[in-house]
């Protein structure tokens, strides 16, 4: 028999040829019976479509609630935390608080600066300490020490060093407050001729909190357009189109108020309320166009409105919750990192989807049943019914069967030559990934977004005058003993002309610590090797075992690269399991799980690649990709191609299992999938890549990773390689330890009661069974 061709009984009994994956719609095929697939999910929604004035009610006073709570939330709201619990920055700036109160948790600088007086001037001078006086009175600030002139720093500019008090919540939100006291006591002593500002490592980032709220209105401004565009005229109706972009909206205000509260009890930073803000928009629209798709499908069969939205949330409501349970338990895996901002990013993941599945398995079916009058209006004209040459064959009823979509045509011969195709989209994924062999990663000031702000010119200001980077360094000795000798360490590093300033503090107890000001930027490859030189000219001139713990810009930023590349193989490790495992449970396959996580893994790479190209190798930029992406990249990646993977593998799964002929069946999956996985990836791809309007490079690298590797995924993977690799390995694509396999049909007989059928499938129903790969919007076609 020709590839791609089955046979099936006519009504009078004769043999008749059809195209594979063109057989008769849901009406003539599929059973109606509402609850098939999962019954509780049915039930869930028939109870959302009848009550549906009850659920809008309760979706409407969740998101009220939300936006009554999002002005405490801003006012909550901090930059991610740097701090690596355990580290030796950690532990330094512990040693520092206990055995030197004064120098605080953490060291920041005044910088004066005046436009026509010198900093030796008396009004200069007044102005530094009637601000050093007013910072003094304060419970939250320590010692104050003013630093030497510094060999080539401007005349005009001076700085002190301050010690800070409180944990780094404490430090973040108390930094305005004390800004303003030290501006107002400089402005008032010169007459407003001396300025001052606070410069540090948790300054810095915390200024990206205020500009990533501005950064987030123009991502929504640009995206929520764009992708409401690609709903109609995926759907091909207005109508249509405005339940996604409903049930979206929800999950984004509910999930910003789910922050709030969780703000009551643990920290919440603004890239937590970006990535949930964004994963919310992306999820919802993906998983209400799901169900919306299936909700049609049954309108069209001839159901009843609360019918219909019972067989949506049974079908594509259990794929939808199973999408959702991948991306929770992926958001797990950050768990096990040990850096907090990992952690807080997990916290964001889990309550993103938990929020979005439960809006898109009540809201969707209620808002499905209460407008669907409203579904079919503003159509798109190209999507009008009765356009015969749109209409598939068998709907046409005597043409002939030679005048397939061209879709079909290509998918026949893609099972024609399986081993071509496949070799050839392998070779495109590794040319995309080779770039990945040169990938440099770091982790800096955002100078782009500082750029136009006080600290981003303060900064810049401090590289110019020599005091880029302030380290200190904790050397503690026995209690009662002598003061370090530091003199040999002392002098090698006065004479080192990266370094501007060394100085030597004492407790008279149990510590010595020596403060050491770099000319080089803490986030620089300068300001790293001169941390790494420090250590070593510390190991061979301080006396024999003598502890030295550092902490600053540079060693903060430093630690938390380590913990998050250290983090980043246990992440690894805990996806590949707990995904094999999954996949394992619902496929009841070995090879399909191994194969999954290798095109994942291979669709990391590729994105990466290109992301090493566009920010790194391209447009002079030569920007690091920031450390911290690959564990956020590959998270998020990863739980994304998972459900694009189920959704195509599914549906193959079902019909062969239920045929034994597994060319067919692989046509049939992608005939039946090919469309909505499309539509979906587009969605998720506009919705990420709308990060790159924000002023982040960190956010426009991790946005256009993550669209990158969507596009991949859905296009080279699922459309090309997948496939391919399905025909090639046959029925042996369903063999696992303990099965038998027909030699007559092929079909995998396994042992014990129900084996065979993939969890979440019910008397053969798919959630995606239906879902044609022509226009969706044409009701009453047959």
């Amino acid at each position: 028999m020709p590839v791609g061709v089955r046979r099936r009984r006519s009504r009078h009994g004769g043999a008749a040829v059809s195209p594979a994956g063109l057989s008769p719609g849901p009406s003539g095929s599929q059973p109606d019976d509402p609850g098939a697939g999962s019954a509780a999910l049915g039930r869930l929604g028939r109870a959302a479509a009848r009550r549906g004035r009850l659920v809008l009610a309760v979706w409407l006073l969740l998101a009220a609630g939300s936006v009554m709570l999002l002005p405490g939330l801003m006012q909550r709201l901090a930059p991610p935390s740097l701090e690596v619990p355990g580290s030796r920055s950690a532990a330094a700036a512990a040693m520092i608080a206990r055995g030197l109160p004064e120098l605080g948790e953490e060291q920041m600088l005044l910088a004066f600066s005046s436009a026509r007086l010198d900093a030796g001037e008396p009004r200069f001078q007044q102005a530094m300490a009637a601000t050093v006086d007013a910072l003094a009175a304060r419970p939250d600030i320590g010692a104050l020490l003013p630093l030497p002139e510094i060999d080539g720093g401007h005349p005009r500019h001076a700085y002190v060093l301050a010690g800070v008090h409180g944990d780094e919540l404490t430090r973040q939100r108390n930094l305005p407050a004390q800004l303003a006291s030290a501006r107002q006591a400089a402005g008032d002593a010169s007459a407003g001729a001396v300025g001052v500002t606070i410069l540090g490592v948790s300054r810095a980032f915390g200024q990206m909190a205020h500009t990533d709220m501005a950064d987030l209105r123009t991502m929504e401004a640009v995206t929520i357009p764009v992708a409401a565009l690609l709903l109609v005229f995926g759907l091909g109706t207005v109508g249509a189109a405005v339940v996604p972009l409903v049930v979206g909206g929800a999950a984004i205000t509910t999930g910003a108020g789910a922050l709030a509260v969780a703000g009551t009890l643990v920290p919440v930073d603004s890239t937590m309320l970006t990535y949930t803000v964004t994963m919310s928009l992306g999820l919802g629209l993906d998983y209400t166009l799901l169900i919306l798709l299936r909700y049609r499908q049954a309108r069209r069969a001839g159901l009843a409105p609360p019918v219909a939205a019972g067989r949506a949330a049974a079908t594509a409501g259990s794929t939808v919750a199973w999408c959702g349970a991948v991306v929770a338990v992926t958001s797990c895996a950050l768990l096990v990192v040990g850096v907090p901002w990992a952690r807080s990013l997990a916290l964001a993941g889990i309550l993103a989807a938990s929020v979005t599945l439960a809006a898109a398995l009540t809201l969707g079916p209620a808002l499905l049943a209460r407008v669907d009058r409203r579904l079919e209006w503003g159509r798109v004209p190209r999507w009008r019914a009765g356009r015969g040459a749109e209409r598939p064959a068998w709907a046409r009823g005597g043409e002939h069967l030679t005048r397939r979509p061209a879709w079909l045509r290509g998918a026949e011969h893609l099972m024609r030559r399986p081993g071509w195709y496949a070799v050839a989209a392998t070779t495109v994924l590794l040319l995309a990934a080779a770039p990945v062999l040169h990938l440099r990663l770091g982790l800096h000031y955002d100078r782009g977004a500082l750029a136009g702000t006080d600290i981003g010119a303060g900064l810049a200001e401090l590289e110019r005058d020599g005091v880029a980077g302030l380290t200190a360094l904790a050397l503690p000795h026995p209690d009662g003993a002598a003061p370090v000798d530091t003199f040999a360490f002392g002098q090698a590093l006065r004479a080192d002309p990266r370094v501007s300033v060394a100085t030597v503090l004492d407790n008279g107890r149990d510590l010595t610590v020596m403060l050491v000001a770099g000319r080089p930027a803490p986030d620089s490859d300068a300001g790293a090797a001169l941390q790494q030189d420090v250590y070593a000219l510390a190991g061979r001139l301080l006396p024999a075992g003598q502890q030295v713990l550092a902490t600053g810009p540079a060693a903060r930023l430093a630690d938390l690269a380590e913990g998050a590349l250290g983090g980043l193989w246990r992440v690894l490790a805990v996806v590949l399991l707990a995904s094999s495992a999954l996949l394992l449970i619902v496929f009841r396959s070995l090879l399909i799980p191994v194969k999954a996580l290798a095109m994942n893994l291979l669709c990391v790479c590729a994105a990466f690649g290109l992301l090493t190209v566009v920010f790194q190798d391209l447009g002079g930029q030569g920007a690091d990709i920031n450390v911290l992406l690959p564990l956020v990249v590959f998270t998020i990646v990863f739980g994304l191609s998972l459900d694009y993977g189920v959704f195509l593998v599914h549906r193959i799964a079902e019909h062969y299992r239920r045929g034994g002929d597994n060319t067919a069946a692989v046509l049939h999956g992608l005939r039946h999938t090919a469309r909505p996985i499309t539509l979906a990836a587009a969605i998720m791809a506009v919705t990420f890549g709308g990060l790159m309007f924000t002023r982040r490079l960190d956010f426009q690298q991790g946005g256009f990773a993550v669209a990158a590797a969507i596009v991949i995924d859905a296009t080279i993977i699922r459309m090309v390689l997948v496939p391919c690799l399905m025909r090639l390995l046959g029925h042996r694509n369903w063999w696992l330890p303990g099965t038998r396999v027909s030699a007559r049909s092929g079909r995998p007989g396994v042992k014990g009661p129900g084996a065979g059928r993939p969890v979440g499938s019910v008397r053969g129903e798919d959630p995606l069974d239906g879902v044609r790969s022509g226009p969706v919007s044409g009701a009453g076609r047959r």
